[in-house]
């Protein structure tokens, strides 16, 4: 999940789409140089995740490709229903094939909270078309996961017949946000619904290209960022100052960590 900002910029024009194993996905292509793709959290699309808090204006800016795309079941691609569908292997395997459908060989990645799991998945299992990972909104939880209560909550407030039916503060958060984004919340509650995979010690400390990990200090959702790092080889931390998990997105310490890391990653 990533937080809201004022309306997008006209530049953006109608967004193209390829299909997966049967599943629609949309994504934005702007700019030229070295590609990098960019995977958004829960609840979020490519727009409100990096269109918005400046993140594709930076990216071209500093002469790069940017790509993002809308994950199955948010903005404009597919919506699925079965808890299944949403396994981080198979959203991972969305992302491999938007690089294919480009015909990228390698690319930078970049992904917040549930992109940011996507991500780490994406650079385990297809480590040889990732050139670097940052890792945005997601620290040791990657690996420890999430209390499952917290998913209960966010899946009752999600099938709520309104967001004044929700009582609980992070069910209203989340409901609030969704309703923001225009989402399908069936779909939404569906993707919360699939437990968030997580990747062992080992798989994490089998990741081998060069890792950024970005986390707000006030975020209470991400875990540790200087823990994680600690467990991927090489893997720098970054504290993202009193930014909580919605804020920090689009901070601009976060991006200029961001610009270093990719202008000096081997």
């Amino acid at each position: 999940m990533a937080g809201t900002s004022p309306a997008l910029p006209s530049t953006i024009s109608l967004m193209p789409s390829f299909r997966h194993n049967g599943v629609e996905i949309a994504y934005l292509d702007e700019g030229e140089g070295e590609p990098i793709v960019l995977v958004h959290g829960f609840a979020s699309n490519k727009e409100i995740n990096w269109v918005n808090p400046g993140w594709v204006k930076t990216l071209t800016g500093a002469g790069r490709r940017a790509i993002a795309l809308d994950n199955r079941g948010h903005g404009a691609s597919t919506k699925l229903y079965d808890p299944a569908a949403y396994r981080m292997a198979l959203m991972a395997d969305d992302v491999r094939a938007l690089i294919d459908h480009l015909a990228i060989d390698r690319a930078d990645v970049m992904g917040y909270s549930m992109g940011a799991r996507i991500t780490a998945f994406l650079a385990v299992h297809y480590g040889e078309r990732v050139r670097s990972a940052i890792l945005g909104g997601l620290g040791i939880n990657l690996v420890e996961g999430h209390r499952g209560d917290l998913a209960d909550v966010i899946v009752a407030a999600l099938q709520a017949p309104s967001l004044a039916d929700v009582g609980h503060p992070v069910g209203r958060n989340f409901r609030s946000f969704a309703e923001q984004t225009k989402s399908d919340l069936r779909a939404l509650a569906a993707c919360m619904r699939q437990r968030r995979d997580t990747l062992s010690r080992v798989e994490a400390a089998g990741i081998r290209v060069p890792t950024l990990v970005a986390v707000g200090t006030k975020d209470e959702v991400a875990g540790s960022a200087q823990s994680l790092a600690a467990l991927i080889p090489g893997a720098t931390a970054v504290d993202i100052p009193n930014r909580d998990h919605m804020l920090a997105v689009g901070d601009k310490v976060y991006k200029a960590a961001a610009l270093d890391f990719l202008n000096h990653r081997p």
